[in-house]
C-alpha cells in the first residue's frame, strides 16, 4: 500500500493527504487494488479526473460558447446556450435529462445525480447500482460521495465494476482512459500522472 509520505510526493499541493491516504488505506484492499501497478494506474485516474483529488463534484459552469463546444448535441443555437450558461442545476438537469436512468429535464435528476466522486459518478441508475453494493438509500449517496471514503469507495466501486484492474495490469493507460471517460480526454495527463505514480511506488 501507498504510505503517507509516497502519497504527499504524489499530491505535493494537496492539503488532505492524510485524510486521502487513510481512506485509500481502507478502501483499495476491499476491490483488489493492491498492487504497485495498480495502485498507480487507480491514482493517476482520479488525479486527473478530480484535478488532483481536490474537485470531488462535475463543475458544470460554463459560458455560452462553451456549452455550444461541449454539447452541441443539447445546445444548437447561441440564443439557447446563453439562457443555460452559469446555470449550474439547469445544465445538469437539461444534458442528463432522459438518459442514465434519470428523468426529464423538469425531474431535476441531472443535477441530483451529477457527477461526483473521484471517478465522477453520474446518473441515477449508477447511484443506485452504487448504493445497493453498500447497501445504502440512494438519498445518502451524494453527502457520502462528498467525504474522502465514499469519493474513493465510489471509485473503486467503479473500477471493480469496470474490470479495470485487467487494464491497470496491462498498463493500459489508453484502454483505461476510455473505458472511464469514454474517449482519449487527458490521455497525456493520465499518462503523465501515471508514470510519475509507478516512479514513486515502484521505482522506475
Amino acid at each position: 500500500m501507498i504510505t503517507i509520505s509516497q502519497l504527499k510526493e504524489f499530491l505535493p499541493s494537496n492539503p488532505n493527504v492524510e485524510d486521502w491516504h487513510e481512506a485509500l488505506s481502507k478502501v483499495l484492499p476491499d476491490y483488489s487494488i493492491d498492487t504497485d501497478v495498480r495502485i498507480a494506474a487507480f491514482l493517476a485516474q482520479c488525479a486527473h479526473e478530480s484535478s488532483g483529488f481536490k474537485a470531488l463534484k462535475e463543475n458544470l459552469n460554463y459560458r455560452a460558447t462553451s456549452l455550444r463546444a461541449t454539447f452541441p448535441k443539447y445546445f444548437t443555437s447561441d440564443e439557447m446556450a446563453e439562457e443555460y450558461a452559469h446555470n449550474q442545476p439547469k445544465i445538469a438537469n437539461h444534458v442528463y435529462a432522459n438518459r442514465m436512468g434519470n428523468g426529464d429535464e423538469a425531474s431535476g435528476d441531472g443535477f441530483r445525480y451529477c457527477g461526483r466522486g473521484l471517478i465522477q459518478l453520474t446518473g441515477k441508475d449508477n447511484y443506485q447500482a452504487f448504493a445497493d453494493s453498500l447497501e445504502m438509500p440512494i438519498t445518502d449517496v451524494a453527502d457520502y460521495l462528498a467525504t474522502f471514503e465514499g469519493a474513493v469507495q465510489s471509485a473503486a466501486w467503479f473500477w471493480e465494476t469496470n474490470n479495470l484492474n485487467a487494464l491497470a495490469d496491462a498498463e493500459d493507460i489508453l484502454g483505461l482512459t476510455k473505458r472511464i471517460n469514454g474517449g482519449k480526454i487527458g490521455l497525456e495527463d493520465r499518462i503523465k500522472h501515471f508514470e510519475h505514480a509507478k516512479e514513486i511506488l515502484c521505482g522506475s
